[in-house]
């Protein structure tokens, strides 16, 4: 039987990086020997929380954004997001000089709303469901003709979160294996596509919240199994895997491993103390999971993927 055709090849990574260069940081990747003792590895954190808008969403977005025809610039951009996507897209839109309508949970952590508002962004409130968000898009692009960029079903965007990992392996060449946080799964899949490309023998492992375990339970079936009902305090992982990320991930990541809230708190909490640098609860699940399965990782050079730093100050989870 032949390998399915997937929905993004390295060279559109190859072709994001060059189309967003000079729109997004290159972001630093930091190490600390008291980590690396606390856990018997050498880690490597790959800072996309001090990336513009706070999270690797601006690869994603800035690409998609920057891969529009003229003709279709008019109508602007939309989507539905948590938050880091939504501010990545208005972000992006605002340095092309287009408007960009931004669905959004009521419930949607402050900070992040704050900061769509800030790049100039129109947010529009939806129920805190998925079917919500995608009915209340619906009616927005309806009504602007504005073009989707979903913040994660979305092979522009899957390509610009590759992008990530190119840098990395500039960074730090011999990796041994990479974490990265999944949810929707576009950093993921773009990344482990990124990774086996350049370096077959790396180890791509995903990491996700217990509480919101649809790509650990999918990947572990071989097929798409829907997100119900998640609660974890990882908002930004709440997300179900989608239909043009899961093959990619099938394909290209080893395994997926599920940590806990408590866990995701420690990892918080030792990023922000021994880092110096403040990541938010979804960008502390990668760093978890090395946390919670020592044994998979213990003496070896390994990438952790710290996604983002917007945090709600108002909120914090200890």
């Amino acid at each position: 039987m032949g390998e399915t055709t997937l929905a993004v090849e390295f060279s559109d990574i190859e072709a994001a990086a060059e189309r967003i260069a000079g729109l997004v940081h290159r972001t630093p990747v930091l190490t600390s020997s008291r980590l690396n003792e606390h856990c018997g590895s050498d880690l490597y954190f790959k800072c996309e929380n001090l990336q513009k808008a706070g999270a690797f969403k601006a690869r994603g977005a800035s690409n998609a954004v920057y891969s529009l025809a003229e003709a279709d610039l008019a109508a602007g951009v939309a989507t539905h997001s948590s938050g880091n996507h939504g501010a990545a897209l208005a972000m992006a839109a605002a340095s092309r000089g287009i408007g960009a309508h931004i669905v959004m949970p009521e419930n949607a952590v402050g900070a992040k709303q704050e900061a769509v508002a800030a790049y100039g962004g129109s947010i529009i409130k939806c129920e805190s469901n998925l079917p919500a968000r995608e009915a209340m898009l619906e009616q927005v692009v309806a009504k602007t003709g504005a073009g989707v960029v979903h913040p994660y079903n979305d092979a522009r965007v899957i390509a610009g979160q590759g992008t990530v990992m190119l840098e990395l392996l500039e960074q730090i060449a011999e990796l041994d294996v990479v974490v990265a946080p999944v949810g929707g799964g576009g950093l993921l899949s773009g990344l482990a596509l990124a990774a086996k490309s350049l370096r077959p023998s790396i180890e791509v492992v995903g990491a996700e919240p217990a509480g919101a375990d649809d790509a650990f339970r999918s990947f572990g079936l071989g097929r798409l199994i829907p997100q119900d009902n998640p609660q974890t305090i990882a908002d930004g992982l709440r997300a179900g895997l989608g239909v043009l990320n899961f093959p990619i991930i099938q394909r290209h990541v080893d395994t997926i491993l599920t940590v806990t809230e408590q866990s995701i708190v420690e990892a918080m909490q030792l990023q922000w103390s021994r880092l110096k640098t403040v990541t938010e609860p979804s960008g502390a699940v990668s760093f978890a999971a090395v946390l919670e399965h020592p044994e998979r990782f213990r003496g070896r050079r390994v990438g952790v993927l710290v996604s983002g730093g917007n945090v709600d100050f108002d909120n914090l989870p200890w």
